[in-house]
């Protein structure tokens, strides 16, 4: 019978869950006690909530931690394991957490490192208009997803692939392929590839600015906008000082001679002018009201026609 792995679990949102997920239902791995952030309330009444992870967990009885930060974690609470598991924790790990395993953490990135190391690297690969991304599988060191190599593979994202999508998808990629190499890696018979630093490319946390539409952009430049940042922060624009919220786009072969940011109504379409032609507009949200498709929007705000977004 095969020894089981014994290994500790560090995350937090539904990558992690995913990860865990695979780890849970290999048969040679044991996941011995996960840890996560803390509960946190959620939605309009506040409701504290644990994180996916936290319920994954309770749900299958293994012991679960919360700790607010792991400066000052006691190492010896920490069962005896030759390796942990990270991805999508959020917090940042102490050295000496790192050094409290022989084989250190292993974490999954949804990314080809060293390009977009951070924390959005999908919807950044997917800004910057790539057709190509993937998952690697690195050891953790201090500097954020700097550390060696130990398995990568390549995914080809579709043109209307969406980021929460293609991150769904990636992360069970990624916690398929480290479920397959990390016994080879325990036993030493993988040669770990150090990164090169020349490289690398880094990506933060977008904010609500991120979002806001250039039409002086093209219309491919801006479609990726969209696929990148819905749902959060999502696009938008501005009309009459009012925020309007771009739902849902599309691109469009329309040939129409409009200007920068210029609406184009016809037959219940609502279209905007772009550097190089335009993108076609099926569901909004003008500020305080409801999403909205374009046939209700036009005949609440008429005055939408031939106007210009900024």
């Amino acid at each position: 019978m095969q020894t089981p792995i014994h290994t500790i679990f560090f995350g937090t949102n539904l990558v992690a869950k995913t990860v865990l997920q695979a780890l849970l239902d290999a048969p040679n791995i044991s996941v011995d006690l996960v840890i996560t952030q803390p509960d946190k309330p959620i939605g309009r009444k506040q409701i504290l909530t644990p994180t996916p992870v936290a319920e994954l967990a309770e749900a299958h009885t293994i012991p679960v931690q919360k700790p607010e930060t792991l400066k000052e974690y006691p190492i010896d609470q920490l069962p005896n394991c030759q390796v942990a598991i990270l991805a999508d924790y959020g917090l940042i790990i102490p050295q000496n957490i790192i050094d409290a395993f022989p084989k250190g953490i292993l974490n999954v990135h949804p990314s080809l490192l060293p390009k977009y190391r951070g924390a959005s690297p999908v919807p950044s690969a997917i800004l910057h208009g790539e057709t190509t991304t993937g998952v690697t599988i690195m050891q953790v060191e201090k500097r954020m997803d700097a550390g060696p190599i130990v398995a990568q593979k390549t995914y080809q994202l579709s043109p209307d692939e969406m980021a929460q999508d293609a991150l769904l998808r990636l992360a069970t990629m990624g916690a398929d392929l480290l479920v397959e190499k990390l016994p080879a890696y325990l036993t030493d018979e993988i040669a770990l590839t150090e990164q090169h630093e020349d490289e690398a490319t880094f990506c933060g946390l977008f904010t609500r600015d991120d979002g806001r539409i250039d039409w002086e952009h093209t219309a491919q430049q801006i479609y990726n906008q969209y696929r990148a940042l819905t749902p959060w922060p999502g696009i938008w624009t501005m009309w009459n000082d009012k925020r309007i919220k771009l739902l849902h786009i599309t691109p469009t072969s329309l040939q129409k001679d409009l200007e920068h940011g210029q609406i184009h109504v016809e037959s219940d379409t609502l279209y905007v002018g772009t550097m190089d032609g335009a993108i076609e507009v099926q569901t909004l949200q003008i500020e305080g009201k409801n999403a909205m498709d374009v046939k209700t929007f036009v005949q609440g705000f008429p005055t939408i026609h031939h106007a210009h977004l900024s």
